[in-house]
């Protein structure tokens, strides 16, 4: 199973443009590659790439995984308290930052079919539980998944309308 521990430790600093933008799902078959290529492909996510990139994330989320990942949009990051990400982003609270954004990855394929119609809880690589409810669509932590199903090599992409904080 994926840690926090061996997730971080995997990371290391590697140039990136664009994570991932709400378009259309994709196929359910990997037709690009692993999960930070296929985001930086479909371009709209620069907030979460600079995020991913301070954090020393990027090759972590290059590796075999899998992965899902509940992708913050740009709008969401918008929808902070202004200064929030500036302040995210300083190397002083690179701590902070990754603990952020280890809770938005789960270690493991969640596609939207196992996650539509259920309730309940699922593990992230940050330590804590999200909690599911797909009632209605599928909600994360209160999070509408705005675009499911972002095929990758290494796990799924799906993009959320709001930045996920751990408690």
């Amino acid at each position: 199973m994926i840690t926090r521990r061996s997730f971080i430790a995997s990371s290391s600093l590697v140039g990136g443009a664009a994570l991932l933008s709400a378009c259309a799902p994709a196929a359910s078959t990997p037709t690009q590659g692993d999960i930070v290529d296929t985001a930086v492909a479909a371009g709209g996510f620069e907030t979460l790439v600079a995020a991913v990139q301070a954090a020393g994330l990027v090759e972590t989320l290059k590796g075999p995984g899998p992965f899902t990942v509940f992708a913050p949009t740009d709008d969401a990051f918008a929808a902070l308290p202004a200064g929030t990400v500036e302040s995210l982003l300083q190397p002083e609270n690179r701590d902070q930052l990754v603990n952020v954004l280890t809770y938005h990855v789960a270690p493991g394929r969640y596609p939207a079919s196992s996650l539509a119609g259920q309730r309940g809880n699922i593990p992230t690589v940050q330590g804590q539980t999200l909690r599911i409810h797909g009632a209605s669509g599928v909600q994360v932590n209160g999070a509408t998944v705005v675009a499911a199903d972002v095929a990758a090599s290494n796990g799924i992409i799906h993009a959320i309308d709001t930045v996920l904080l751990p408690r």
